[in-house]
């Protein structure tokens, strides 16, 4: 709220009834301050001072100050400008009418005055000091000096000197914001610019936004002459001009930050995300790549209220055509499951998924690490029909992890016949002989799948057996569709990492304190000594250590010589690389 000062100076030429009617003509504006200027010619210059002869008619008696300070504070609160002891007097004889006192630049350092004021200390009273032309340690040294003699109730500090008139150049508006950043004081803006000019009644608007908390402004009646102090006076017309002014430009810095003619202009110039190309059930949204934006008249959510859809695990539950809009209920919250392939017919490490580490078969370690990641509805176990995984069956290590028998084979047809039964939308793949399968990278990279709109998400590196896919159901479907039987699907990635041009791949970088080179996945005999001593050493101080503690583990020992000698074969075998890019093209 911005406190305005009205600066009568010596606009009354000494003329008592003037000073009486320009009080009355202001008297609409109630609980605004009123500045006078209490002089004794003799206590404020020599005789030989050139401005002596105009103070001498400047000067009122107490009596008439008196009378004029009465008539003031019927509407306004009462400050005084002193110069000298006569001031002194006036306000003690009338201080409990008075609201605050000031001292222009050019007294801050009159002792006489100040040691005469200290008698009476200020307590309740304001004090402003005007610090034109001090530098800022001076400006402190004032401070603390009138803080200590006078103990006045505030200070505040006020920039703008008269110049008859003051230019805008050297309007002090400069020193606004340096005052405020430095000293916690209130800070006043005295105007001064020509009355006439249009400076007079915006300068001051200008510096209230600009932060000043008071302005004090030049007044003059609006038919009597003024005589004096009329360079930078405004009349009752303009005064109101002016504050009209700062009522109306002080308003839009309370307005709130996006008011409802904004809201109707947006609603209806908007271009709202429409369907670029087509998108099928199940699928996620890409916001770069899958959307066209367009000023369209049907209704629709717009860009962020999809991205918030996306980045909250929604994907699409209608299909939609090129230039459909989007509705919230064209969306639903994702159905998303953790796949864990597993079979017992390894011949490198017979039956290696009930192969112990520490006191759990390996494939219960991959479901307890997997029961630890984010954002699931379902943890499968997904076996073969055959007698010899049955026993399987037992190994689920919580009652409410799902076993599921399917296709030996075309383990895309088995991942499709209980994610159809349970209406699975996003599969996270895991194979059983990943016992260290990593929450972070699981829950880094099904963020990074909905973010992108993927069909299908894997690392570009990470260790072997740490990391996952992130897979749509709707994706699976779509290489059914392609092979009658995918008997190849042991190996899924290649089904969808060598097909680009049908699927949207996202293999992203995870971050690199996750990068390394160590093999974490269990076919080997001595895969199988390095995740005994890797449990070993982890579970004396913690049974439940994750990934994070597996790789930190390795970094500072030679564990991972144990078997780093080991190769995949789909990395090294030729022969299975060239079938599995064959078989696995669509044609």
């Amino acid at each position: 709220m911005i406190y305005n000062i009205l600066e009568v100076a010596n606009s009354h030429g000494g003329n008592f009834d003037y000073l009486l009617s320009l009080i009355e003509e202001f008297s609409e504006y109630k609980g605004y301050g009123m500045k006078f200027q209490p002089l004794h010619p003799d206590m404020l210059s020599t005789e030989d001072y050139e401005g002596y002869p105009i103070y001498k008619e400047l000067m009122f008696t107490p009596e008439q100050w008196e009378k004029i300070l009465s008539k003031a504070n019927e509407t306004k609160e009462i400050w005084l400008d002193l110069f000298d002891l006569y001031g002194v007097e006036v306000f003690v004889k009338n201080r409990d009418v008075v609201k605050g006192i000031k001292f222009q630049s050019s007294v801050l350092y009159n002792d006489v005055l100040l040691n005469e004021l200290s008698k009476h200390k200020l307590k309740n009273i304001n004090l402003v000091i005007n610090v034109s032309g001090y530098e800022i340690e001076q400006i402190q040294e004032r401070i603390n000096s009138l803080n200590e003699r006078l103990e006045p109730k505030e200070i505040l500090l006020e920039v703008g000197f008269q110049a008859y008139p003051t230019s805008l150049l050297d309007s002090g508006f400069v020193k606004i914001q340096t005052l405020k950043n430095i000293f916690p004081n209130r800070i006043v803006f005295a105007d001064h610019a020509a009355g006439e000019s249009e400076d007079s009644i915006w300068l001051p608007v200008v510096a209230a936004l600009n932060g000043a908390d008071v302005i004090e402004k030049h007044i003059k009646h609006s038919s009597l002459e003024t005589k004096y102090d009329h360079f930078s006076a405004i009349d009752i017309d303009r005064y109101r001009k002016f504050t009209a002014n700062l009522e109306n430009y002080l308003d839009l810095k309370n307005r709130p930050f996006i008011n409802e003619k904004e809201k109707e202009y947006l609603r209806n110039s908007i271009q709202v995300p429409i369907c670029k190309s087509g998108l099928e059930a199940g699928q996620l949204i890409n916001t770069s790549t899958d959307l066209d934006f367009k000023r369209s008249g049907k209704p629709g959510l717009n860009a962020l209220q999809i991205k918030e859809l996306v980045e909250s695990f929604h994907i699409l539950a209608v299909p939609k055509k090129a230039g459909d809009t989007f509705l919230k209920e064209d969306f639903k919250k994702a159905t998303i499951a953790i796949i864990i392939a597993c079979r017992l017919k390894s011949a490198r490490l017979p039956k290696k998924a009930l192969q112990k580490i520490g006191n759990l078969p390996s494939v219960q370690k991959c479901i307890k690490s997997c029961l630890n990641i984010s954002s699931i509805n379902h943890v499968i176990l997904a076996t073969s029909t055959l007698e010899e995984d049955a026993e399987l069956k037992d190994h689920t290590y919580r009652s409410d992890v799902i076993f599921h028998k399917g296709d030996p084979d075309d383990v895309i047809q088995r991942y499709l016949d209980i994610a159809d039964k349970l209406h699975i939308d996003v599969i996270i793949r895991v194979t059983a002989d990943s016992p260290f399968t990593s929450q972070e990278f699981a829950d880094y990279l099904l963020h990074e799948h909905f973010n992108s709109g993927a069909d299908y998400t894997a690392a570009v590196k990470s260790a072997l057996g740490a990391d996952v896919e992130v897979i749509n159901t709707q994706a699976l479907h779509k290489v059914k569709n392609h092979f009658k039987r995918a008997d190849y699907s042991e190996y899924m990635t290649w089904y969808f990492q060598n097909n680009p041009e049908h699927f949207k791949l996202h293999i992203t970088n995870l971050p690199e304190e996750w990068v390394r080179d160590y093999r974490l996945t269990l076919d080997y005999p001595e895969d199988l000594e390095l995740f005994n001593k890797i449990d070993a050493e982890l579970s004396k101080e913690d049974p439940e250590y994750g990934t994070k503690e597996v790789i930190a583990l390795l970094d500072r020992t030679d564990l991972s010589k144990i078997n780093q000698h080991i190769t995949q074969r789909y990395v090294v075998d030729k022969e299975l690389i060239d079938t599995l890019n064959e078989v696995t093209k669509i044609k």
